[in-house]
């Protein structure tokens, strides 16, 4: 992986970090490289490449972080104040100025976002449900590209009943989910 001495500073932080606080799974932190970046870094096989990224509860910073070592333009959208605290000092001690934290609600950061843009991408992981995730967003009309578990189709086919969109699942690289790629139909 490409920017490999940000990834092994980003890894250093989070196993202090997580010595202190509930950033990720204890039982991750032997496999942070394929657990945790490879699976958020799989999303640049998918992702445009001059969108901006908003990433939705960012938590320990995946996949936004990565995907701003990676080169794109990420918000990263985060309402629990320690895990905004971690962000931060990644942000600085990496020197991504290309990474925003925003410490809130993800509907008060959407609420302002202009409608129908092409700049503007959501990214989620282990987030909330597709229809969750959906109601969020959905007068965005953003495209979504979201790391999801293999109940999928399950999710897809309870979004199905409240709104219209088209998808693509790409088989995950690091594990059994998948990529899927959202498009809000008008």
């Amino acid at each position: 992986m490409k920017n490999n001495v940000k990834f092994e500073q980003y890894a250093s932080l989070l196993r202090e970090w997580s010595g202190r606080m509930n950033l990720v799974a204890p039982s991750t932190l032997n496999d942070i490289e394929n657990r945790h970046f490879a699976d958020s870094a799989q999303l640049a096989d998918v992702l445009p490449a001059n969108v901006n990224v908003i990433d939705l509860g960012s938590g320990a910073g995946f996949p936004g972080v990565v995907l701003a070592i990676l080169g794109w333009n990420v918000t990263c959208i985060e309402s629990i104040g320690k895990k905004v605290t971690f962000l931060n000092a990644v942000k600085e001690a990496l020197g991504l100025d290309n990474l925003t934290i925003y410490h809130g609600r993800v509907e008060d950061f959407v609420r302002d976002l202009p409608v129908k843009s092409n700049d503007f991408v959501f990214t989620a992981r282990a987030f909330a449900s597709l229809t969750k995730i959906m109601d969020y967003v959905a007068k965005t009309k953003y495209r979504l590209f979201l790391l999801k578990g293999r109940e999928i189709e399950t999710e897809i086919s309870d979004a199905k009943r409240k709104y219209k969109f088209e998808y693509r699942l790409t088989p995950s690289k690091t594990g059994d989910g998948f990529i899927i790629s959202v498009h809000f139909c008008r």
